[in-house]
């Protein structure tokens, strides 16, 4: 009963993903965020890759869960979580009453989208039992619990140059003058919750802890997708000749989600196994 109520909410979350990256700047142009011309590219990839990638990876998931296949909620939770984040920062993220834009008139649909991913995110979570995913190898393991720790690492190295710029008398960084509210939203996100979430989890793997593997899957299947989305940012800005655009961070978070996309299909066959 609970893997159809899963494959009836990926289906909703696929329809609700689609439909929000339709709507927005990549396709439609309907909604109009309120937010400044760097975020706004920042949208326009996110919502390429959330239509290409992430409503596929939730019909994939909702047809292991029609199958009744062990790794449906493991799956899941990677689009589950994604969702979350991610309209969370489309909703809160935004500059109303400062910036022009019609995005509040679409509060219903991108509440449901988020509301679609944390109902997907608990059913799932709560479908998986620890002690029943298969023990990962001590190559795995290792592999793992490295690659949580570089995720740490790399959004503390990529977030305090900024923050350090935002304490200044006289900022300069383009995304913090431009946008104030989403770069401090994403700044208490990502060190907020997914630096200690990923390095506890590391932490967890190595020491051979059972509780560890749900976030690991949870964290790397959704970073996967996350990682995603923003080589999708950081691509449209550098086609846009956007001032905040860079060549190397797009190299680099193209080449980050690639070995997260490699390291999630090696999970995945290990839990079909």
């Amino acid at each position: 009963m609970r893997t159809r109520v899963l494959g009836y909410g990926l289906l909703a979350l696929a329809i609700l993903v689609s439909a929000i990256s339709a709507l927005g700047p990549f396709l439609a142009d309907v909604i109009h965020y309120r937010t400044s011309a760097t975020t706004l590219n920042q949208i326009v990839g996110g919502d390429a890759a959330a239509l290409l990638v992430v409503a596929p990876v939730c019909l994939v998931a909702a047809v292991l869960a029609f199958h009744e296949h062990p790794a449906a909620p493991v799956v899941a939770l990677a689009p589950a979580c994604y969702a979350a984040y991610t309209y969370t920062q489309l909703i809160v993220g935004q500059e109303y009453l400062r910036l022009p834009g019609n995005n509040e008139r679409f509060f219903p649909l991108l509440l449901a989208g988020f509301m679609a991913g944390g109902g997907v995110a608990i059913t799932a979570w709560s479908m998986i039992k620890p002690g029943l995913l298969p023990a990962p190898g001590p190559t795995l393991r290792r592999v793992t619990a490295t690659v949580l720790t570089a995720v740490a690492v790399f959004l503390l190295a990529q977030h305090l140059p900024s923050l350090m710029d935002a304490w200044r008398d006289t900022p300069t960084v383009v995304s913090y003058v431009s946008s104030p509210t989403p770069f401090w939203l994403v700044k208490l996100m990502d060190l907020g919750i997914i630096v200690p979430l990923a390095a506890s989890t590391a932490v967890g793997l190595a020491r051979h802890r059972a509780w560890a593997s749900r976030p690991a899957f949870a964290i790397i299947g959704s970073y996967t997708l996350i990682g995603a989305s923003v080589a999708g940012m950081a691509i449209t800005m550098l086609l846009n000749r956007d001032p905040d655009a860079s060549v190397g961070l797009t190299a680099g978070f193209v080449a980050f989600t690639l070995a997260f996309a490699a390291l999630w299909t090696v999970q995945f066959r290990n839990l079909s196994r």
